[in-house]
């Protein structure tokens, strides 16, 4: 029978069907952070279990952990967790990627980058954004505590088949525009629960085109759309990315030849049946901002803050509430709304092509005098090969501060925090209420929309630095 990615992943990794439904589904890779592993463990020692595969485990600190200096974290809670990750990862022996490792950073963006994510794998993680991994033709997906705790134990976890809906993107993506417009468009398009129960699978000419990275934030947004997973079938983008020389984890020599041989049949089948299918002609696509408080509250830059009975997804009663929140009225065009900070990181845009993105806008430009800007990288490793491009240097001289890699404002969970009032222009994946800091206001955008709004002062449109 023809099939989908998802359907080939999935029937590989079928150990047992139940009567309900439900299957055991085995485990590839298991990704920690500091966060959600502390219960997890505590559970393991409880019942007296062990890690059964401490080898397809992979611990780093990433969610609260402090970007202006690496030499001791001043909240005492933060403190404990990361404390409690680095005995547990050397109790049972599973690769632990600490403070002063030079590989540490967020989760989502090491995993990729040291080969430890690979296409046809299942990969799970105690936080929503492990989706980011689809992005190489991996089932991949968050957990809660008590499933951390399941797979540390079983290198298993029992879940439910998702229905598969198909994103395809058509049209060439205009100048200045970025896979950050293109999910933004999307989840603005279906909404914020439009993909609930499905697993995602973006394909199309404009998907191919983009780089891994543009990949894996195509990817790491699924979740805001509801949707379980998202997927982006491997090709010759992906196995170059992984055969790069400083993949420690990924095969190498005649057993990656191998490896790329069986993962060229990862591919949906031509006549393959989807349960939703959706096309995007993006071709006038414009740069998206957020202006409510979901992702899917989203319009082009040159849009208008809308009347509340014009938003479709939402109640008109959700959405004055939303607007009355972030002190927005509806007429107000978007690039009219002044900003206090921009933050330039997380595992949605912290990778080194977002940064260059934002760096080349900046170069030889200074932000405004009204702005704090924020750049963390996703990965200590990010940070030197930005540090060797010099655009660290850029960044300082445009009058942005450069940190150390880290989860950071995308969730506020640090020192890096916004105060109340204060609206950013943020790279980040989420604009709820206070995620950023107390009765904060957050605006996501795209590296380049956040660089030029830093340099105006308020929302701005990058396509000027494209012409």
């Amino acid at each position: 029978m023809a099939a989908t990615l998802y359907d080939k992943i999935w029937h590989e990794h079928v150990v047992r069907e139940y009567d309900d439904g439900s299957v055991l589904l085995y485990v590839d890779r298991h990704l920690l952070h500091e966060v959600t592993s502390p219960q997890a463990f505590e559970g393991l020692r409880l019942a007296g279990r062990r890690v059964r595969r401490p080898d397809l485990v992979l611990a780093t600190v990433d969610h609260n952990v402090p970007t202006r200096h690496r030499d001791s974290v001043s909240d005492p809670v933060a403190a404990e967790q990361i404390a409690a990750l680095q005995r547990n990862a050397k109790e049972y022996g599973i690769r632990y990627l600490g403070l002063s490792h030079p590989e540490q950073g967020i989760v989502h963006v090491v995993g990729p980058e040291l080969g430890f994510t690979l296409p046809g794998t299942t990969i799970v993680c105690g936080d929503s954004h492990t989706s980011t991994h689809g992005a190489f033709g991996a089932l991949a997906f968050g957990i809660g505590t008590s499933e951390v705790e399941h797979v540390l134990a079983t290198q298993t976890i029992r879940i439910r088949k998702s229905q598969t809906f198909r994103v395809r993107f058509v049209g060439r993506l205009p100048a200045g525009v970025t896979a950050k417009d293109m999910i933004l468009y999307f989840i603005g398009l279906v909404g914020p629960a439009g993909g609930t129960g499905f697993v995602l699978e973006f394909c199309g000419d404009p998907i191919r085109a983009l780089s891994m990275e543009e990949r894996m934030t195509v990817c790491n947004m699924s979740i805001e759309a509801g949707a379980r997973a998202g997927l982006i079938a491997p090709d010759k983008v992906t196995f170059d990315y992984i055969a790069a020389d400083d993949r420690p984890f990924a095969p190498r020599g005649r057993a990656l030849h191998e490896a790329i041989s069986r993962w060229e049949k990862l591919v949906s089948d031509y006549d393959a049946q989807f349960d939703r299918e959706m096309e995007l002609n993006i071709a006038s696509l414009e740069p998206q901002v957020t202006w409510g408080t979901s992702p899917g509250m989203v319009t082009g830059i040159s849009g208008k803050v809308p009347e509340p009975e014009e938003v479709e997804h939402f109640s008109a009663d959700d959405v004055a509430k939303s607007l009355t929140y972030a002190r927005l009225k509806p007429g107000q065009k978007m690039v009219d709304i002044p900003i206090d900070v921009v933050f330039l990181g997380s595992c949605t845009n912290g990778r080194l092509t977002d940064l260059r993105i934002a760096a080349e806008i900046l170069k030889g430009k200074k932000i405004s005098p009204h702005v704090r800007m924020i750049v963390v990288p996703g990965s200590e490793r990010i940070r030197r090969h930005a540090e060797q491009m010099g655009l660290d240097k850029i960044f300082r001289e445009a009058g942005a501060e450069w940190r150390h890699a880290g989860c950071s404002m995308c969730l506020a969970m640090n020192e890096d925090r916004l105060d109340p009032g204060q609206r950013c222009a943020s790279t980040t994946n989420r604009n709820f209420e206070s995620r950023q800091g107390h009765d904060s206001i957050t605006h996501l955008v795209s590296p380049a929309t956040a660089a030029a709004s830093a340099i105006a002062g308020h929302l701005s449109d990058p396509r000027e630095y494209f012409t």
